[in-house]
């Protein structure tokens, strides 16, 4: 349906992560793959969905080339917890200390879509709460081992063993969680198409 609706666009992914990926293909999406590196930084008074809202813009900011015809789809995910952005681990040590921060305690993940044409911007975004139970450092332990989730904010992926034995319940997306809130995707593009 989608497909049928944005026919006449050039849809571009600017994402490396195979989630994302995957996600537009089950949206069954005719896209490109262009991902242009910027440096992610974001100014210090931000917080929560201005964090992400940002860099989705900022990441979208890499491509001034876009023809008519073009929309360029940007997105950023963190975790939100006790008023801090938990971004991506840069090693086993980090990896472990936000696992251990997230055991027993409620989080956020919050991720911004940008689209952008060459006459438009518009960004959504969307959060999702997620209840972790107590782990034990053999779990965390097990599942850095095993999956070493170094691509991923939080350092953990929902989808992933950790998922199915320590979260507890969620109040609200779980593909947000995964890095889309997939049904605002979908809404935005549909509006898209009708313009």
């Amino acid at each position: 349906m989608l497909r049928e609706k944005l026919k006449d666009y050039n849809i571009i992914l600017a994402s490396g992560s195979p989630r994302r990926q995957h996600f537009f293909r089950e949206l069954d999406l005719d896209f490109t793959i262009d991902v242009r590196p910027v440096e992610e930084d974001f100014p210090p008074e931000l917080s929560g969905s201005e964090i992400t809202d940002y860099l989705a813009r900022l990441k979208a900011s890499a491509f001034n080339d876009l023809e008519e015809k073009d929309i360029v789809v940007t997105s950023d995910t963190i975790v939100w917890m006790n008023n801090e952005a938990i971004n991506k681990p840069g090693n086993f040590e980090e990896a472990r200390n936000m696992l251990r921060q997230l055991s027993g305690s409620v989080h956020d993940v919050i991720t911004s879509v940008c689209f952008t044409g060459s006459d438009f911007q518009e960004v959504v975004n969307d959060t999702t709460r997620v209840w972790f139970r107590e782990l034990t450092e053999e779990e965390i332990e097990y599942y850095l081992q095993t999956y070493k989730p170094f691509d991923k904010a939080g350092s953990y992926g929902i989808q992933e063993w950790i998922g199915y034995i320590g979260i507890e319940r969620l109040e609200g997306s779980y593909f947000n969680v995964m890095g889309l809130p997939t049904r605002l995707v979908y809404k935005t593009l549909m509006a898209l198409a009708a313009r």
